[in-house]
């Protein structure tokens, strides 16, 4: 019992690391600018992996599938440089955990829909999950109707494209990589596009880096390297299925962790609450992000 359900334990650690990591973001940002805490912390995450390489994958010494690593890591790696930019930069704008996490989580839909480009057949739940998690995104992100959209919820829109964009290409390389290999490349990519970005707009101040320690090692350490390490082992054992199911779930300790945190440690600090509109919006898309996942009769759709 313990063996079959241990990889969905994994997967659920993953999942609230990566929610409370938007939590750690909505610190960092009133320290560092985005590009600077990005490059900190995927640095940081791809070099944590060094270790664990040597652990798991020193005897692997495939040509061909580390030639495959390496481009698929370096192209994964500037997709998710341009997706982590635009969630920064969206949570910055926002300034808000709680509904960054639920707008990023939109992939969870967007990946099958946009599968149908290449070929693959979407079912009738995917259209209806979609539609369910347009109505929550309005209630979550227009509460003063169409007309109050912010900037920051057009750019984690677009982000949560890129992240799309990030998942399809993992899976379109699968059994074609070493997984750590791969993570630690896209991450030293990602890292060392945020670091060139950040010394043309950026103000680096070694300060301000320090004064950010703690958000840039939970994001660095806790959200990079540790979490796609345990993705990595847990979905090799897990249903994909499920496995998508859980890791949704992130968006709901991303706004868990705000209110958590802020509430109960941070009191005095001045950040968005969502409101119960907000968390109205949020149960909804969740709701059509799990419809997505659940499995209905009926036939399949290109």
């Amino acid at each position: 019992m313990l063996k079959r359900i241990k990889p969905y334990l994994l997967l659920l650690t993953t999942a609230m690391i990566w929610g409370f990591a938007f939590v750690a973001q909505l610190l960092g940002k009133d320290s560092v600018d985005s590009f600077t805490f990005n490059f900190c912390r995927f640095l940081l995450g791809g070099f944590s992996l060094v270790p664990v390489i040597l652990i798991f994958e020193k005897s692997e010494k495939s040509i061909k599938k580390a030639k495959s690593t390496l481009i698929g890591g370096i192209i994964a790696g500037v997709i998710l440089f341009t997706a982590s930019a635009l969630q920064q930069y969206g949570i910055v704008f926002t300034n808000s955990a709680g509904k960054a996490g639920f707008i990023t989580g939109l992939y969870m839909v967007l990946v099958p829909l946009f599968g149908i480009f290449i070929g693959k057949k979407t079912t009738v739940n995917i259209w209806i999950g979609a539609g369910v998690c347009l109505i929550g995104l309005y209630f979550l992100s227009f509460p003063d109707g169409i007309g109050s959209v912010g900037v920051g919820d057009v750019v984690l829109l677009i982000g949560a494209v890129f992240w799309t964009f990030h998942i399809m290409v993992i899976d379109n390389f699968g059994d074609k990589i070493y997984p750590i290999r791969f993570s630690m490349t896209q991450f030293l990519t990602a890292g060392v596009l945020s670091l060139v970005f950040a010394l043309i707009f950026d103000d680096i101040s070694i300060p301000a880096i320090l004064n950010a320690k703690f958000p840039i090692l939970y994001a660095g350490l806790m959200s990079v390297g540790i979490a796609y390490t345990l993705q990595v082992v847990a979905q090799k054992n897990a249903d994909p299925a499920v496995a998508s199911i859980v890791l949704s779930t992130e968006s709901v300790f991303a706004a868990v962790g705000e209110t958590l945190f802020f509430s109960f440690i941070m009191t005095g600090y001045q950040y968005n609450k969502l409101g119960v509109q907000g968390y109205i919006g949020c149960a909804v898309m969740f709701a059509g992000i799990l419809l997505t996942q659940i499995k209905l009769r009926g036939k399949n759709v290109q």
